[in-house]
């Protein structure tokens, strides 16, 4: 089906809702958008365009996975869950927090990232940077904690096979969440680290530095999911099925995020 005739179709599909929500969504407070951190940018556009289309507002919380996960037991007034990790998402339903198991939006993937300024030049196999950690230059390293967050959960599986976690473990400096991480590993006090691919293809990003592709196989894959949270209203059901639209898609797409029918 055409690209504009699926997109057509869709807001036709949608135009109930539209409809049903368009009050509700100006009398009352947004419903809140719990996202993984990795989404920053590729979200605020789709959400941009979401009310560009529809009339409609949801309000965009980003943060790590693990941490909105612990949120939503203890009772946060979320409406839609987009984890990093399908797993948070499947663990949440199995506990009833979730309607149902919910959709796989993506695929993520995860870079070696550095400043411009920085001895450290990004290559997929790592080798400049075991090579300047074992030359004593590498200062500060930066990663997602891998505690809560699933890109840092991924890095730490990279380097991990890569050989070079322990070595890495004096040096290493962790954001609460991978937005936070790329801020660190691009501030010119440490000499890089490793983010999300889509955060390193927003050019507010990229302009800072330069970077390379991690080879998926070195990590578990990043399969995000989302799920609604029991009691989402008529906009965030309009929002979590624009998500699934064409409008939506193209913009994952250009900010790296494979779809689960790529394959």
């Amino acid at each position: 089906m055409p690209l504009a005739i699926a997109r057509r179709s869709f807001f036709a599909a949608l135009t109930f809702l539209t409809l049903a929500a368009g009050p509700l969504a100006a009398r009352a407070d947004a419903p809140v958008v719990a996202a993984a951190s990795d989404l920053q940018f590729a979200l605020t556009e789709i959400a941009a365009a979401f009310t560009a289309d529809t009339g409609m507002q949801v309000r965009l919380s980003f943060g790590s996975t693990g941490n909105f996960a612990r949120q939503i037991r203890e009772g946060a007034p979320f409406e839609i869950f987009m984890s990093a990790d399908e797993q948070f998402i499947l663990d949440l339903h199995a506990d009833g927090f979730t309607p149902d198991e919910g959709d796989l939006y993506a695929i993520g993937r995860i870079v070696l990232m550095a400043p411009n300024s920085s001895v450290l030049l990004p290559d997929a196999t790592l080798d400049t940077l075991a090579a300047l950690l074992a030359e004593g230059q590498i200062t500060r390293f930066a990663i997602a904690n891998p505690d809560h967050a699933p890109y840092g959960m991924r890095a730490r599986e990279a380097l991990i096979t890569r050989g070079l976690w322990d070595a890495l473990q004096p040096f290493m400096v962790l954001g609460e969440n991978v937005s936070q991480a790329a801020q660190f590993a691009l501030s010119g006090n440490a000499e890089g680290g490793i983010i999300a691919w889509s955060l390193a293809l927003a050019p507010e990003v990229g302009k800072r530095g330069s970077y390379d592709m991690i080879p998926e196989d070195w990590h578990q894959p990043l399969r995000q999911r989302m799920a609604r949270l029991h009691g989402a209203g008529p906009v965030a059901e309009a929002f979590y099925a624009y998500m699934m639209a064409p409008a939506a898609r193209e913009i994952m797409d250009r900010y790296g995020f494979a779809l689960p029918d790529d394959g």
